[in-house]
């Protein structure tokens, strides 16, 4: 079995983590470097990530979660965003392409306008749909390299995301997605995976 069948297939949601254990920042550097090539569209690169490990702000992050007490046990809480206005620096990112050699001028200035087109064109549902694409597309390659690094993690929906917004500044472009509680698992609280559907019953070819 590869090394990567074997992240995919330890990777489990945990639901309660050995308190007290700090993550060393150079694994968070690693794998935030990595995850830098996660896909996003016209590489637009849409997810930010807001770390929380101090101990104060934790306490208020878990009120706002409804108290759930995976928080208080995590050596981490993740917030993901998505930015809604991340079409407004293409202008940016393709003239690094353009210095690199990618793209000439007159294709630099088509990409850049479909860009605006598309997002401009199509309004706020698209641009609030694509955020929330394309950090959840972050987001599992960040759990995925969590796990390659020996880290678990646990995706989480259930939290007040304006409260969030207020506590960590979020600005009010970004789409709060999805937050992770990072750490080790306690397997004493671990259970046998649960019933995963066959793969006829979510797969069609045609």
């Amino acid at each position: 079995m590869s090394d990567f069948l074997k992240t995919v297939r330890e990777r489990r949601s945990a639901n309660k983590f050995i308190e007290n254990i700090k993550i060393p920042r150079e694994d968070f550097n690693d794998i935030f470097r990595e995850l830098s090539l996660a896909p996003s569209a016209f590489n637009l690169q849409h997810a930010k990530y807001y770390v929380v490990e101090d101990k104060d702000l934790t306490e208020k992050v878990y009120e706002a979660s409804f108290k759930q007490y995976k928080i208080k046990t995590a050596s981490a809480t993740i917030i993901i965003t998505g930015d809604k206005n991340a079409y407004l620096s293409a202008d940016k990112i393709y003239e690094g392409s353009m210095m690199l050699g990618m793209l000439d001028k007159t294709q630099y200035e088509i990409m850049i306008n479909t860009i605006n087109n598309l997002y401009e064109g199509w309004g706020e549902g698209f641009k609030h749909d694509e955020a929330i694409r394309n950090a959840s597309l972050s987001a599992m390659l960040f759990m995925l390299l969590a796990k390659n690094k020996e880290w678990d993690t646990c995706p989480m929906i259930y939290f007040e995301k304006d409260k969030i917004k207020e506590l960590l500044n979020i600005p009010e472009s970004e789409v709060p997605v999805i937050m992770i509680t990072m750490g080790k698992m306690d397997k004493s609280s671990s259970k046998i995976r649960g019933y995963r559907k066959p793969t006829a019953e979510f797969v069609k070819f045609y």
